[in-house]
């Protein structure tokens, strides 16, 4: 395999669509090696057929807002690859969806699935439609209208889709039911679904939960654990809500949350009634952090700037993709920092990450990291396939063996002597779970 080749030819066909090459070359770099130690997968082009989606559904959103006005998005589903199971991946609701985005969530969602040991194969989709200051009756309108376009391309057997940034379980119901009324059939068609209507328990925290399970694995791997050390978190929604209650509960120290305003910095660590605040902050609709210090004065808001600055053993991107840059990558290594892992899809951009691995710093990829979310929608499948539910013990059993698992396929595969490079031996287990699929499938 010829990277430099195919990354040409991707950016020629691509161009501009920064965050999906972005994905797809850290992936090619790191299974260069292997791929090359199997010629079938060079005759059977393995690799280029991999790299572009199976199919790209793209589609307007009409809707009326509450003054009676017309109001029009785009809507998208991008249909990856489903070699080992149903498309699966959520959908996304800001004003920053774009194609680009959208490709590189599907691409990561494809060796993300296959990491998690579950039948799931990879997708994303969403719209520019921005749910922050709508009504709640607009935002119904917008859902069942994004459902009435999507519905004919995705089932329970098909492509299941479920939540992310600005899609919670208001949204996720609202496009249930609609998909229920034009299907006349009560099927595990979407995850993420309330607990009154199929869905499981522990979903809103799983992907924060599962993000800590691995960071712990990672720590014991290198010889300490994770009581008493500092955690510098960013964002505030579902994930850094699970991760920062999971980090409390194991006894860690969350020192930081932030928003679009900024982040707040509390030495005195963010727990119990502090969380709380969190939660009420994000309810409220503003999605700003700084009304926090009101409440706990001892705690500084820092406008407009991120939390890396500040010293930590830990530090956990769970807001967005590249929100940790080569500068902040910088500072961490400077101050010490044990390990970084993004529990937000490819937290950091491809320098930091790279900076990192070079300094031999524990380094988590979205991709692993970050599996226990579409883990649990991928146990919400199954329980909705057997007409059964499991309480919150069982599903968390099954969590903490699931990431277990994935952090065992990439030691397996990214040992590199004493250190182990978890990037390497992610894409590496993803990819030949996937490639070998579809080489027994045929060219299809």
């Amino acid at each position: 395999m010829k990277t430099q080749a195919i990354m040409a030819a991707l950016e020629a066909k691509h161009p501009g669509e920064r965050e999906y090459l972005q994905a797809v070359r850290e992936v090619l770099v790191s299974i260069e090696d292997v791929y090359n130690q199997h010629p079938e997968f060079e005759k059977a082009k393995i690799v280029e057929r991999l790299v572009e989606p199976d199919r790209i559904i793209t589609f307007r959103v009409p809707w009326t807002d509450d003054r009676g006005d017309v109001q029009v998005n785009i809507g998208y589903r991008v249909q990856f690859n489903n070699a080992i199971g149903p498309y699966k991946g959520g959908i996304r609701f800001h004003p920053s969806v774009t194609l680009s985005i959208l490709k590189f969530l599907g691409f990561e969602q494809t060796f993300k699935n296959a990491l998690t040991t579950l039948p799931m194969g990879g997708a994303k989709g969403g719209s520019d439609f921005a749910p922050r200051g709508k009504s709640d009756a607009e935002i119904m309108r917008f859902c069942q209208a994004f459902m009435l376009e999507l519905w004919h391309n995705i089932g329970a057997n098909i492509d299941v889709p479920a939540g992310d940034i600005g899609v919670g379980g208001r949204e996720t119901a609202y496009m249930f039911g609609m998909y229920k009324k034009l299907t006349h059939e009560h099927t595990g068609t979407i995850t993420g679904k309330g607990m009154e209507f199929g869905g499981s328990i522990l979903r809103p925290e799983a992907t924060g939960y599962g993000a800590l399970y691995f960071v712990r694995r990672m720590l014991e791997a290198n010889g300490t654990d994770i009581k008493g050390k500092t955690i510098a978190l960013s964002g505030f929604g579902n994930v850094a809500w699970g991760a920062a209650s999971k980090a409390v509960e194991m006894g860690a120290k969350v020192i930081t949350v932030s928003g679009p305003d900024g982040y707040v910095y509390d030495p005195d660590g963010i727990s119990g009634k502090k969380i709380d605040c969190l939660l009420e902050l994000r309810s409220s609709g503003n999605d700003i952090v700084a009304p926090y210090t009101d409440e706990f004065p001892s705690a500084t808001f820092y406008s407009g700037k991120r939390p890396w600055e500040q010293k930590a053993d830990i530090a956990l991107p769970c807001a967005t993709q590249n929100e940790l840059d080569g500068d902040d990558a910088r500072r961490l290594i400077a101050a010490g920092t044990l390990c970084v892992a993004e529990a937000s899809n490819m937290g950091c951009t491809a320098e930091a990450a790279d900076l990192f691995i070079k300094h031999k710093i524990l380094f988590g990829p979205g991709k692993a990291v970050n599996a226990g979310g579409v883990a649990t929608s991928g146990l919400e499948m199954t329980q909705n396939a057997m007409r059964i539910s499991w309480t919150a013990a069982e599903v968390d059993a099954k969590l903490h063996q699931i990431m277990d698992a994935i952090h065992e396929q990439c030691v397996t595969y990214g040992r590199e002597g004493d250190y182990v490079n978890y990037v390497k031996g992610a894409n590496i287990a993803g990819f030949m779970k996937v490639a070998k699929a579809m080489m027994a499938q045929g060219v299809v």
